[in-house]
């Protein structure tokens, strides 16, 4: 008897489960998305390309599973609202929470792999020394974000991970996730593990979030 109270509880435990990862993967209407992909073609398209595939030195891609498994809908709507200061991605407030968390549906549309992005999030703060994270940086990062992490604007093909506008809207778990794993079909490698383009420990990760945090500041 204890047993099949026991086997009972287990299977009723995985329902919960089943129902729980299904209300978590629900998709939106086909209305919503229809909305979403005219709004991002009208408004988004030309710099992000079709489908938000992105353009090396114009525009990141913002359908690669990478970005999509680590970044939460409030990242999105925060950043297509209020934009990038200092860069060429303008704000879109002007479209209204509907319209923005369309576009979001269309992107999320994309995705491939369950959403990691509240655990990302979670992952501590980093602690570690800038000067040393200066080093890494300049030497394996500045090539493509720029000395002092300014992107496309300074020439680069990467994106500006030194300004404010992208430092305070993402957790040292998504740069650090970031870092480790790369963006696929982008030209951000991994940077750690035997396929990385530098084998990076974890400490020295977390040297080079504290020292792009500086830049943020100054």
């Amino acid at each position: 008897m204890f047993a099949l109270r026991l086997l009972s509880g287990s299977l009723a435990g995985m329902a919960l489960a089943v129902l729980s990862y299904a209300s978590q993967a629900e998709t939106a209407s086909p209305s919503t998305l229809k909305l979403g992909k005219e709004l991002f073609n009208e408004n988004c398209e030309v710099c992000h390309q079709a489908d938000a595939i992105g353009s090396p030195g114009v525009a990141p891609s913002l359908t690669n599973q990478e970005l999509l498994s680590i970044t939460t809908d409030k990242f999105f709507e925060a950043t297509i609202r209020d934009g990038r200061g200092d860069t060429g991605m303008p704000p879109f407030a002007h479209l209204g929470r509907k319209k923005v968390r369309a576009i979001v549906a269309f992107l999320r549309f994309h995705a491939e792999q369950p959403n990691r992005a509240n655990e990302v999030d979670a992952q501590p703060d980093a602690h570690g020394d800038p000067r040393l994270g200066k080093q890494w940086y300049d030497y394996i990062c500045s090539t493509c974000h720029g000395v002092s992490g300014d992107g496309y604007e300074a020439g680069g093909t990467g994106t500006a991970i030194g300004l404010p506008g992208f430092l305070n809207k993402v957790s040292d778990g998504f740069i650090r996730e970031t870092i480790k794993k790369g963006r696929s079909n982008t030209r951000m490698l991994p940077f750690q593990g035997p396929a990385g383009l530098a084998n990076l420990s974890d400490q020295e990760i977390d040297d080079i979030i504290v020292y792009l945090r500086g830049l943020g500041k100054k």
